[in-house]
């Protein structure tokens, strides 16, 4: 097992993230627990020593059922992570209550990481605000030894995270992004390793694989890389990707059986030095994927000049491409909830004053109306 330096600690390069592990019948919320403790004691044996749960993973089994398997391992022998909920703002209130119950869930005296859980465009205004006092309770639980080091983790845009970054910055220790080689580009992953790098934040990863979809690609995509690497896997290539990105320390994959657990260990036996050939061919082929699906915006905001309702059309089309590439998800109609009234998508009154200066020739007004009549959110 690779490690890396994190302060006074070696971490697992690879950690164990508990949002997808073994359950029955199909059942999110029944966590099989003897098929889980199988997996967990077979990590431990080949060297994995973080381990990522979180207050609403499994329905709220996940931190049970890793307080049970736990509990039966040395407490200095793992690193166990988990974070408080602030993605549903009813929970915005009831910071100590929750972190109190994390514990006794977890059957812990102390987290070694906890993260502010997914800072978005909705949470944001609720985290930064005083009112609340998570940030001041969580930072007295880092006084008193009872969270050992604080982070974020976040979906958010780039402006959410510098937002984010301008109130905190000075005190997260390391940030949870969703990286991988298709969004290094597609949602601008990279950009938000260059500003984390700025604050001098190393890099945990969620969704190195998003979500199992770069396990198999199309046959065309397949071949190329196996031209240059035959002997590799597709889920090998996400993971050396990450390998080759200084910044980042632990790599979390929701391992769900024990074939995906023995591959990606035997993954992150070595660290592999990728040439320039192969990154690029990954990001070609990315930028390839991409494109059969989505809209071609540069982001030059001509658009935005002549809208007379002043919509931020480009930041929609990302939005919009990004729902439409991925068959749906959370990342589209968390971040238009968040938006005031008069500004979304539905507010576009088909003018069509955009699409007179598009340079791209996008049809925006008719993305306008099928972001609105097929991408739901909150009134």
């Amino acid at each position: 097992m690779i490690y890396k330096n994190f302060k006074d600690k070696k971490l697992s390069a690879l950690g164990m993230g508990c949002m997808r592990l073994p359950v029955i019948d199909s059942d999110n919320s029944k966590i099989d627990m003897e098929a889980s403790k199988e997996m967990i004691a077979y990590a431990f044996e080949k060297g994995i020593n973080y381990f990522d749960t979180a207050w609403g993973y499994h329905g709220g089994q996940s931190e049970l059922v890793m307080g049970e398997i736990l509990k039966d391992y040395k407490r200095d022998s793992f690193y166990l992570a988990s974070k408080f909920p602030g993605y549903d703002l009813e929970n915005m209130e009831k910071v100590e209550e929750i972190f109190e119950t994390q514990l006794n869930k977890c059957q812990v005296d102390y987290f070694d990481f906890y993260l502010f859980h997914n800072v978005c465009e909705v949470n944001i205004d609720g985290y930064l605000d005083e009112k609340f006092g998570i940030y001041e309770y969580l930072m007295k639980q880092k006084e008193n030894g009872r969270i050992k080091h604080l982070g974020f983790s976040t979906h958010g845009t780039l402006d959410t995270m510098k937002r984010f970054l301008d109130a905190y910055g000075k005190d997260m220790e390391f940030c949870q992004i969703q990286l991988n080689w298709l969004d290094w580009d597609f949602q601008n992953a990279k950009e938000k390793v260059e500003l984390l790098r700025g604050y001098n934040i190393p890099i945990w990863v969620m969704e190195p694989v998003r979500g199992g979809s770069l396990a198999s690609l199309n046959k065309v995509y397949e071949d190329r890389l196996k031209t240059l690497r035959p002997e590799w896997t597709m889920p090998e290539w996400a993971f050396r990707f990450l390998q080759n990105i200084d910044d980042v320390t632990v790599t979390l994959s929701g391992m769900s059986n024990f074939s995906q657990l023995k591959e990606n260990i035997d993954t992150y036996g070595e660290n592999v030095v990728m040439s320039k050939e192969e990154i690029d061919t990954l990001l070609d082929i990315a930028k390839d994927m991409t494109s059969k699906k989505t809209l071609p915006c540069t982001g030059c905001r001509y658009c935005t000049t002549y809208c007379p309702m002043e919509l931020n059309i480009p930041w929609f089309i990302e939005l919009y491409n990004e729902h439409i590439y991925s068959g749906g998800g959370f990342i589209a109609p968390m971040a238009l909830d968040a938006m005031e009234d008069g500004k979304r998508p539905s507010d576009c009154i088909g003018c069509q004053a955009c699409e007179a200066v598009c340079p791209q020739n996008i049809k925006i007004s008719e993305m306008m109306a099928d972001f609105t009549a097929n991408i739901k959110w909150e009134d």
